[in-house]
């Protein structure tokens, strides 16, 4: 009896214990790299360094673009599951601020924006890592402009997504008519809800302590 105690009290310690595969959270990400938007990327390089410094062990971060067509794997710029061991930790985060930099330094502007491609991108990468905490960060002014042929007019699965708009800046027809800039907001919330995510702005890149809050 005693043996059999300790050996079901072994297989919970055992059970407890990380394998790589079971995450506290997962967090995608998206650059939007079209038009004069680039000019804004140093900002993004801020927001993944902060979750470089705030994300640990066990969490999982990718980074994609959003251009004219961003339902691709090929728009990842990179992807990473943080490592236990604090050594290998630091090496992922340091190889990862990398890849960004490069990215920035590189990146061309793209003639259209397929954000709702970079949504179901995001949401495939997410669903992958099999973490319950999922969170889709959108670098964007979230004007959305799909080159001809591409269908994106239809219903998003974002069930427990939290989708966090991120430096939405104001375009000139904005300023002309503020209802513009109001009425996109809504339009994207409304999706992102209708999805089963819940969706959020924040322009005001001093609070990003805000962006992995339940």
């Amino acid at each position: 009896m005693r043996g059999l105690l300790l050996a079901l009290l072994l297989s919970l310690v055992l059970s407890g214990c990380s394998d790589g595969q079971s995450h506290t959270q997962s967090v995608a990400l998206l650059i939007d790299t079209s038009g004069t938007y680039t000019a804004e990327l140093q900002k993004a390089q801020a927001i993944a360094k902060f979750l470089l410094g705030t994300l640990q062990a066990g969490d999982s971060l990718c980074v994609a673009r959003i251009d004219t067509g961003s339902f691709s794997e090929k728009d990842i710029v990179y992807k990473v599951t943080f490592d236990n061991q604090p050594s290998m930790l630091n090496q992922q985060k340091r190889a990862f601020m990398e890849a960004l930099d490069n990215f920035v330094a590189s990146t061309k502007s793209s003639p259209y924006t397929d954000i709702t491609g970079g949504l179901l991108q995001a949401v495939e990468y997410l669903t992958e890592t099999g973490s319950p905490r999922r969170t889709i960060l959108i670098f964007s002014d979230l004007e959305e402009e799909l080159a001809k042929g591409y269908v994106r007019d239809f219903p998003l699965d974002l069930n427990g997504c939290k989708v966090v708009a991120l430096n939405v800046t104001k375009l000139r027809q904005d300023i002309l008519d503020p209802r513009k800039y109001k009425s996109r907001l809504e339009e994207w919330r409304l999706r992102i809800e209708k999805g089963g995510g819940t969706f959020e702005v924040l322009n005001n890149l001093d609070r990003l302590d805000r962006l992995l809050e339940n």
